[in-house]
């Protein structure tokens, strides 16, 4: 059970005062997530499973979210697809952290497609796991897949972690052209027309016999 500010003693834990604030008490993923850095060795890397929630909701989690970034110790969030664990339906993250980044650019990564369904539920394969993992190694950013930010984008954004802020859906619509479509209207209207002219001409021949 997450005390938050319940417990006057923790804002001074070296674990979560270096934020400055402390998760809210409902919401603990924050305070796992400092807990987490806290531990890290200086070459680490710490991979968590979050809400999707703490990437963008304001208040306290904001202003974790902002020492985080600020100080350069989030290196990558990976969108995962919905229905994937057990016991919970929504569409979870991963936080990537490190101590020790090479630049000051957070990778992100639209994962929500890269899945099989499996009866109810989806998984990843293999191949999902690989293309996942190679863009994380290789961050050279995809289109409609991933997205290299750096800082001041980061910040521009108010510090919005979701990774759909940064990684553009792609347009899977049907392109219409409309020069086209109006063609075969008109082609359509004028076959109507030919059809109503020879009709009538039946009619009439109909009507002149009786």
């Amino acid at each position: 059970k997450w005390e938050g500010d319940d417990n006057p003693v923790l804002i001074n834990d070296p674990r979560f005062s270096p934020a400055g604030v402390l998760a809210p008490k409902s919401k603990a993923d924050l305070a796992f997530i400092m807990h987490s850095l806290a531990w890290l060795a200086t070459n680490g890397t710490a991979a968590i499973v979050c809400f999707p929630g703490i990437m963008y909701r304001g208040g306290a989690e904001k202003k974790i979210r902002q020492y985080l970034i600020d100080n350069n110790f989030i290196d990558c969030i990976i969108q995962l697809p919905s229905n994937l664990f057990f016991g919970t339906s929504i569409a979870t993250c991963i936080m990537v952290l490190k101590r020790s980044k090479a630049d000051n650019r957070t990778l992100f990564i639209d994962a929500s497609k890269e899945f099989v369904k499996v009866t109810n539920n989806n998984r990843l394969t293999e191949e999902n796991i690989a293309h996942i993992v190679d863009e994380f190694i290789s961050r050279n950013g995809t289109q409609h897949f991933s997205h290299l930010a750096n800082y001041d984008e980061i910040k521009a954004q108010d510090y919005n972690l979701s990774v759909s802020t940064y990684v553009e859906q792609e347009d899977t619509r049907e392109v219409i052209d409309i020069v086209k479509l109006n063609a075969e209207i008109e082609e359509i209207v004028a076959r109507e027309q030919i059809l109503r002219e020879e009709i009538a001409k039946i009619i009439a021949e109909i009507e002149g016999q009786k």
